[in-house]
């Protein structure tokens, strides 16, 4: 019986250690997020006191509109729901086709080219950036939305085609078979019966894609050269650039209202990420 109690008090004392744990690493990880909350409601004079204040001794509302007017922040937000929407479709679906092809169809060096698209993901973005920008120079694309959206639509990238390739093999070959019986051509079945099926991974993968393109900023500052076309990434580095520490409270501000549309769909989409992770890391 002391044994028992002894191994009983034991786990509880390793549980209560590891909510202790957990609880100060999301302190740790909100507490900037908090930081810029409280300071986009200050005065650029308080913001800018050492040491610093936490709670704003007066909350103010200037900086959310002085920040979203001085750099045309509207029409960054367009561009920029115009140009993750696109590259988000273009991903979910695209990816899914290609990890539907290398799961489903066996061809002569399939293995071999998913071989070497699954080593891309060791490759950082910037190995292909010359090459990328010298094929959309010769297209004359430069200072367009194309160079961003023409990879989403060709591929979406190495990760998601990985993810899609296990969920496709996973499912029962029985169900492609059976839509053939009923007359179903390959894309048929793709569309009709294989992707509904694995609803939650390409919710999973929106959810990153979204999350990607809304942040996006080193793709977006090398290919747009008009201001007209920014996005909300470079709007922000220009608001800073101009105004620096200068409107710190201002700049926060806008920070803030750019994060929430991501913070919002994210905490609406997080049983379907949650899931399609978990799911993907017992069927990998």
């Amino acid at each position: 019986m002391k044994k028992f109690t002894y191994k009983k008090g034991l786990h509880h004392f390793g549980r209560a250690i590891t909510y202790i744990i957990l609880i100060l690493s999301a302190i740790v990880c909100i507490a900037p997020f908090i930081w810029m909350v409280l300071t986009s409601f200050k005065t650029n004079a308080e913001a800018l006191r050492f040491p610093p204040t936490i709670i704003p001794e007066k909350f103010i509302l200037s900086n959310y509109v002085n920040g979203w007017q001085r750099a045309d922040f509207g029409l960054f937000t367009k561009n920029t729901i115009v140009l993750t929407l696109a590259c988000t479709i273009g991903t979910v679906f695209s990816s899914a086709l290609v990890g539907y092809g290398f799961a489903r169809f066996k061809a002569r060096g399939s293995s071999i080219w998913y071989i070497i698209m699954i080593s891309t993901l060791m490759l950082p973005s910037q190995v292909t950036l010359i090459p990328q920008y010298l094929i959309f120079t010769k297209l004359k694309l430069i200072d367009s939305y194309w160079p961003m959206i023409i990879p989403s639509w060709l591929g979406g990238g190495a990760y998601n085609i990985f993810l899609y390739t296990q969920f496709f093999k996973s499912l029962p070959r029985e169900l492609t078979e059976a839509a053939k019986i009923d007359g179903a051509n390959s894309f048929q079945t793709f569309w009709r019966i294989m992707l509904p099926s694995i609803k939650s991974v390409a919710l999973c993968v929106g959810v990153m894609a979204l999350v990607f393109h809304w942040n996006d900023f080193f793709t977006p500052l090398i290919y747009l050269n008009s201001s007209q076309k920014y996005t909300i990434s470079i709007g922000l580095q220009f608001l800073n650039s101009t105004q620096g520490t200068a409107r710190i409270g201002m700049m926060m501000a806008v920070a803030v209202i750019t994060m929430l549309p991501v913070l919002i769909i994210f905490f609406l989409a997080q049983k379907y990420f949650i899931e399609g992770i978990k799911i993907s890391g017992m069927k990998a």
